[in-house]
């Protein structure tokens, strides 16, 4: 279950079966706020970075980290922008385009995932929505020994420019059927990655997996694929 309170993870613990908490990764000055959702055994942890003007409370993106714990994978929702600079971002739109900052907040929230008892040892993958893709990419291509995985919802994978031809890790490309122009980008984006890949079309789903069983369908190719490329660290 995704929840929110005041608690690090260090006291998450397998008796207590799995925790949620809400705390803060910070990245230089920036404290970001985040959600840990931590089942017991995980077999992975799973970052999520969010799309165009959302953040840790999308309810897509909660949705597809429940159907991932329920499969034994932790998952990380984290806020990419601080409140200060989303407040500039309604304003300007800039921020959710700067591939380079998102991807370095990513890669300090794995950097910190590391660094906790409870999850330094789960491999880590990325989950990332419209925008958040482009960034999730570009942050797997600059660890590409600790990224197990990547996978995009509606993304733009296209924002991580020369960045993708660098990524090692398995990554699928979640698109609606109906969504033609990003498939389009998709379709570019896959011809430029190596390694294993995979384009996957939602029958008849638009660009937000709107509607009925939609989403469904989105958390059940990621949790596949995390199932089958994250694995503890040694």
């Amino acid at each position: 279950m995704i929840a929110s309170r005041e608690e690090a993870p260090n006291g998450c613990g397998r008796e207590s079966g799995g925790c949620a908490g809400a705390r803060g990764v910070r990245r230089g000055a920036a404290l970001l706020d985040d959600t840990l959702g931590l089942p017991p055994e995980a077999r992975g942890v799973v970052l999520f970075a969010h799309g165009s003007g959302s953040g840790r409370h999308s309810l897509r993106n909660r949705h597809v980290a429940r159907v991932l714990q329920e499969a034994g994978l932790a998952a990380l929702l984290i806020n990419l922008l601080t409140p200060e600079e989303e407040a500039v971002d309604a304003r300007t739109r800039e921020l959710r385009f700067d591939i380079g900052l998102l991807a370095g907040r990513l890669t300090s929230a794995a950097d910190w995932l590391g660094s906790q008892p409870a999850t330094r040892r789960l491999q880590v993958g990325y989950f990332g929505a419209s925008t958040g893709a482009g960034a999730a990419l570009v942050a797997a291509a600059e660890r590409p020994e600790a990224v197990g995985a990547v996978v995009s919802r509606g993304g733009r994978p296209d924002l991580a420019g020369d960045a993708l031809a660098r990524v090692g890790a398995p990554t699928l490309l979640i698109v609606g059927g109906n969504d033609v122009p990003v498939i389009g980008l998709n379709e570019e984006a896959l011809a430029q990655l190596h390694g294993a890949t995979r384009l996957g079309i939602g029958p008849g789903a638009t660009h937000l997996f709107e509607e009925p069983g939609a989403l469904d369908v989105v958390a059940g190719l990621a949790r596949d694929w995390f199932a089958r490329y994250l694995a503890p660290n040694p």
